[in-house]
């Protein structure tokens, strides 16, 4: 079957939901027995996120093939089930930087570089270059970042209207997201920012096919029929997109709308019967909670929530996993003492210290990995959280009290975390161990116990290691090494046997997390934090 390509650009405002959008549309084609790829088009100058500061623009979320991108990654894999690659998402500094590399070797043979047909042409290109992969999707839904009439999206507006003429208009389908605000003082919801976003629109020479309407309350008829009047499109291609209990929920709202089924009708595909009998059952166990949990989580971006975004899915689908509510407390690292954090995580039932860079915030981290260790709460430790809890457990329980990594301190006696020998700072993008590598696990941990199987994969994000030079003494000290790389002999996770639940990791397991397919060490923490919670109220 040819493959199809919908492009979902949104209006008015930003934060919409279109990557929500496109991904719950991903789900609903996916539960037709489609095979479905969504692409993310950033129109931002760099070239990827993984030098930008999470407080701008969230987590980085790290592809299979380690590729750094947007999160709104994390919620494609997350909702369509598929592990996404370096061609899922494109920035402007990615297209700039490839053509103007291309110029430089000669390869457009002395013609003057512009925008079009240049820039256009290499973003075509990699719209296209999933569809041209060995199991090409039966559909390619690509989400063009940013807001109708931002400048510096112009090219990709120009590039995705070309598309339709090089794809054919059977193929090709233009989605646009926009908001119907609700008046309070007016009492009624209104259609001009709609008709204004689309106007935008049509001046650049897209007319969208489908308008997904945001709203807070229900769109009438004769509204969805104005709307129409306006944008020249009937009434049964314009849905409406209400705010939901969750955004798991977003699917199923939009298949009662329709929204999948005219799809389907307009670029010919085959109507299958659309599944969602596991969808909706996992979503019916996270709206109806049986227990409650909350997990203190730790880390020096707290202040924005989506630095943390595929973390706090994680626990969410832990939560469903066990039928229970989670709530996250968020605790500035910087902030922890010694002397508050018996405050700081009063009712927490379990720990967690993230990922990050950079010093500020280290030594809170420690205390609360310390707090845990010895008041016998679960913890989790993701990366960072890692390498703090091995630095702390060097300081505490093995009396190496200048243990340190190499990263803030070059010059510690003790170096329990190290540089990797290749590893060069020169360039700090893409410098690091980034993507897929394999893990072996050993018989009798808790990680063995919650993956059931020996050898396994997970992705990774940092620089600095375990050092190996100092893995036997912590082994003699009590501290377990539960998972190994066995391609490099790189310590790989951590545990305490005497603890009910302590496991470090350095990888991110939450970056592999579904909502129906919860991943074992969220599934497990939450299992052993509810645990926790119940001995307390004993």
């Amino acid at each position: 079957m040819q493959t199809k390509f919908i492009f979902v650009t949104g209006g008015v405002v930003s934060s919409l939901g279109k990557g929500i959008t496109a991904a719950s549309l991903g789900r609903l084609l996916k539960c037709r027995r489609l095979r479905v790829f969504n692409q993310k088009f950033d129109p931002y100058i760099n070239v990827d996120p993984g030098t930008m500061n999470p407080y701008q623009h969230g987590e980085v979320f790290v592809t299979d093939d380690g590729a750094e991108t947007d999160l709104d990654l994390g919620h494609y894999e997350r909702f369509i089930d598929e592990s996404l690659t370096q061609a899922c998402n494109v920035t402007s500094g990615r297209v700039y930087k490839t053509v103007i590399e291309r110029e430089r070797r000669g390869e457009y043979l002395g013609a003057t570089i512009q925008v079009i047909p240049h820039i256009t042409n290499e973003i075509k290109r990699n719209i296209l270059l999933v569809s041209r992969q060995q199991n090409a999707p039966d559909v390619v839904i690509t989400e063009i970042g940013g807001t109708v009439g931002d400048i510096e999206s112009l090219p990709f507006m120009e590039a995705i209207r070309q598309m339709r003429t090089e794809v054919g208009w059977e193929n090709s389908l233009y989605i646009h997201v926009t908001l119907v605000p609700y008046l309070k003082a007016s009492g009624e919801l209104k259609s001009k920012p709609t008709q204004n976003s689309v106007k935008e629109l049509n001046g650049i020479g897209i007319s969208p096919d489908i308008l997904v309407c945001r709203c807070d309350h229900t769109l009438p008829p004769e509204l969805r029929e104005k709307i129409g009047q306006y944008c020249n499109l009937t009434s049964d291609r314009i849905f409406e997109n209400q705010n939901a209990q969750s955004i798991y929920e977003v699917p199923l709202l939009l298949h009662e709308e329709g929204l999948d089924s005219k799809v389907c009708e307009l670029l010919g595909l085959p109507n299958n019967h659309c599944d969602l009998t596991e969808w909706k059952e996992m979503v019916h166990r996270q709206l109806h909670p049986t227990r409650d949990v909350t997990i203190a989580l730790v880390g020096k971006y707290v202040e924005l929530p989506d630095a943390y975004l595929s973390i706090v899915e994680a626990l969410t689908h832990g939560g469903i996993a066990n039928q229970a509510k989670v709530h996250v407390r968020w605790i500035q690292s910087a902030d922890v003492t010694q002397e508050n954090i018996a405050e700081k995580v009063a009712g927490c039932d379990g720990i967690l210290v993230p990922g990050g860079f950079g010093s500020r915030g280290l030594e809170g981290k420690m205390v609360a990995v310390q707090y845990a260790r010895e008041k016998n709460i679960p913890f989790l430790g993701i990366c960072l959280g890692m390498q703090m809890a091995v630095i702390e457990y060097a300081r505490h329980v093995l009396h190496l009290p200048d243990a340190n990594t190499t990263e803030m301190d070059p010059h510690t006696n003790h170096p329990v975390i190290a540089l990797m020998e290749d590893q060069d700072l020169e360039n700090l993008g893409h410098t690091m161990r980034l993507g897929k590598y394999r893990c072996e696990l050993f018989p009798g941990t808790n990680s063995y116990k919650a993956y059931g199987t020996q050898s396994i994969e997970e992705r990774h994000r940092h620089r600095y290691e375990f050092n190996n030079e100092y893995r036997q003494r912590f082994i003699d000290g009590g501290m377990t090494v539960a998972g190994v790389n066995p391609d490099r002999n790189l310590v790989e996770i951590v545990e305490i046997p005497s603890h009910p639940w302590f496991v470090a990791v350095q990888f991110h397991p939450e970056l592999k997390s579904r909502p129906n397919r919860p991943h074992p060490l969220f599934r497990d923490f939450i299992t052993a934090s509810l645990n926790h919670a119940e001995q307390s109220e004993q």
